[in-house]
C-alpha cells in the first residue's frame, strides 16, 4: 500500500534527537501478520524515554514511539483475526524497536494483539493502556495471594500506573493510602477514590527509618522504587504482598531481610511488556467489567499528534497527572 500516514518520528543527528510530525508510507512498515489502523494510543514513561533518544529503550533511529495502540485490523495473515476486528496491542516490542502507536498505522505479529473485550470502547482501552494493564496485573497478584480487602498503599499515585491502581483498588472496596509529592488532593480523593494521602517525605519519615515499621497495610503497589519501596516493604502486615513495577525514584533497594523472614512479606515484580497472553486477556476482561475505574473519563486528557512533544516532555519531567491519550484523525 502506497498510502501515506502521519506519525511522530524521532530522528538522530550526531548526539541530537529531534521529534517531528512526518508523513510515512504504509509500504515502509516491515511485513508482519497484522496491519492495524490505529485509532487511539496513550503516553507512557517509556515513550518519553524513546522520544528523548534513550538507547536503553530504543536502539535505532529514526523511530516512531508508542507502546500502546488500539484500532481496526486492515489486513490479516492470521486465522485469529479478520478485517474490521477491533484490537488492542500493548507491550512486547511495540514502540521500542518496532514502529508504534504514535503513527496512524502499525504492523505487528498476531500474538501481540488481543480482541477488544466487550464492555470497552477503543478510547477506554487506551485510557487504561499499559498503565491500566500494569495496575491490573499488580492487583491480580494481590487478590491471588488471598488479599481481598483492607488497607493498601500505592506510591506514585498521580502517575499513570499509580492513578489506575488507586482507582481500581478503591472501586473494589480497599482503603487506599496514596503516596504523592504533588498537591492533587481533589484528584486523588474525589476522582481516584483514595481514603488517605501521605506526602512522600511524611511516608518515609514514618515507615523507612527502622528495619520494621508499623504494619498498617495488607498490601502495597509500588511504582517508583528506591526508599519508597523499602518503606512499603517494612509497613506491610503478616503475609502481605507488595508489587513493584517502576524505578523513577531509584533502581536501588536498601532494606533488610526482616520484612520477609519475620512477616512473610512477598515482593512480586510486574512486567506487563512480556506478560503471558492469557493473563493479559484475564486482566483486560476484568478492566472491561468490575475493575473499570468509576471516573475513567476524568482521569485522562485527550490530545492530538501535534501536542505529543510537549506532553512527552511533561512525562519525562514528572509533571504529568493521570493519563494522556492520543487520538489519531479518522
Amino acid at each position: 500500500m502506497t498510502e501515506e500516514f502521519d506519525a511522530l518520528l524521532v530522528s538522530q543527528q550526531d548526539a541530537v534527537f529531534k521529534n517531528e510530525i512526518k508523513s510515512l508510507k504504509i509500504d515502509d512498515l516491515p511485513e508482519n501478520d497484522l496491519l492495524i489502523k490505529v485509532r487511539y494510543s496513550s503516553l507512557n514513561y517509556k515513550d518519553a524515554l524513546s522520544a528523548s533518544g534513550n538507547k536503553g529503550v530504543t536502539r535505532k533511529f529514526p523511530h516512531v514511539p508508542g507502546i500502546d495502540a488500539a484500532g481496526f485490523v486492515i489486513e490479516s495473515k492470521s486465522p485469529d483475526f479478520r478485517e474490521g476486528d477491533k484490537v488492542i496491542v500493548t507491550g512486547f516490542d511495540l514502540g521500542m524497536n518496532t514502529y508504534g502507536g504514535f503513527g496512524e498505522y502499525i504492523r505487528v505479529p498476531a500474538q501481540w494483539a488481543i480482541m477488544l473485550p466487550d464492555g470497552l470502547s477503543l478510547k477506554e482501552s487506551m485510557s487504561l493502556g499499559t498503565a491500566g494493564l500494569t495496575a491490573g496485573l499488580s492487583i491480580d497478584k494481590i487478590i491471588s495471594a488471598g488479599i481481598t480487602s483492607g488497607a493498601v498503599v500505592v506510591s506514585g499515585a498521580t502517575g499513570g500506573v499509580g492513578s489506575m491502581a488507586t482507582a481500581i483498588l478503591s472501586k473494589l472496596g480497599f482503603e487506599v493510602t496514596a503516596i504523592s509529592g504533588k498537591n492533587e488532593n481533589h484528584f486523588l480523593t474525589s476522582v481516584l477514590g483514595a481514603s488517605k494521602i501521605l506526602d512522600r517525605e511524611e511516608f518515609l519519615e514514618k515507615y523507612d527509618t527502622k528495619p520494621l515499621s508499623p504494619a498498617d497495610f495488607s498490601a502495597g503497589v509500588d511504582n517508583v522504587g528506591g526508599p519508597i519501596l523499602s518503606g512499603i516493604l517494612k509497613s506491610v502486615r503478616q503475609n502481605g504482598m507488595v508489587t513493584c513495577c517502576g524505578n523513577v525514584a531509584s533502581a536501588d533497594l536498601a532494606t533488610s531481610v526482616f520484612p520477609f523472614i519475620l512477616r512473610g512479606v512477598t515482593l512480586a515484580g510486574i512486567d506487563s511488556a512480556q506478560a503471558d497472553i492469557n493473563r493479559r486477556r484475564k486482566v483486560w476482561n476484568a478492566l472491561a467489567t468490575d475493575w473499570k475505574p468509576l471516573h475513567l473519563d476524568e482521569m485522562i486528557q485527550e490530545i492530538d499528534l501535534h501536542q505529543l512533544p510537549e506532553k512527552l516532555k511533561e512525562l519525562l519531567d514528572g509533571k504529568a497527572r493521570g493519563r494522556y491519550i492520543l487520538k489519531h484523525k479518522d
